[in-house]
């Protein structure tokens, strides 16, 4: 009989820190204050920041990732959600208020604390990636809570870290296993 040599079956997780990585860096260039809210940072939060980390943690439930799935997915409608917020609100339809958001953005840091506490017993940036984000959002919960600009560019600045560090994940994942070796460290 003939050996069948397979290749293991690849990761998503690439794509889905990718679409997290560079929409968050995106959203918090903005918050830092170097240009306004604009259609660009809306559709990469539908597009690369929501769908495609939703295809990425669709991808990691087939692989039995949960924490992959759970979490690719749940950022994934993050961005949907707050996508939608932002468009409802400035329509008119409805309106979301500081206290709103503060919640809003205070739920997302405990998420993200789930996440953070599965990052224990993975690698050095994933843990960075999750604590960067559970500050994040809890810096913007201030922000929206306190109504200060001061959180909102200290938040924008957390943002660039995490988005920075997502990315930087995402590359390694890429490099390491494309060049068979260790090109950059995790």
């Amino acid at each position: 009989m003939e050996k069948v040599i397979t290749k293991p079956a690849g990761t998503a997780a690439p794509l889905g820190l990718l679409g997290f990585g560079a929409t968050t860096l995106l959203l918090n260039l903005h918050n830092a204050g170097l240009f306004g809210l604009n259609n660009m940072i809306l559709m990469m939060g539908l597009v690369y920041g929501g769908a495609a980390q939703i295809i990425a943690g669709m991808q990691e439930n087939k692989r039995d990732n949960t924490f992959g799935a759970t979490a690719f997915t749940s950022y994934g409608l993050f961005w949907w959600s707050l996508v939608g917020i932002l468009v409802l609100n400035k329509m008119g339809y409805t309106v979301t208020d500081n206290t709103g958001m503060a919640y809003y953005m205070f739920t997302w840091a405990l998420i993200s604390l789930i996440f953070f506490i599965g990052t224990f017993a993975s690698n050095t940036i994933a843990k960075i990636v999750f604590a960067s984000v559970v500050l994040l959002f809890i810096a913007l919960g201030l922000h929206f809570a306190l109504d200060s600009a001061v959180m909102g560019k200290v938040s924008g600045y957390i943002g660039i870290v995490a988005g920075l560090s997502a990315i930087y994940e995402a590359a390694a994942i890429i490099l390491n296993e494309k060049f068979n070796k260790t090109v950059l460290p995790v």
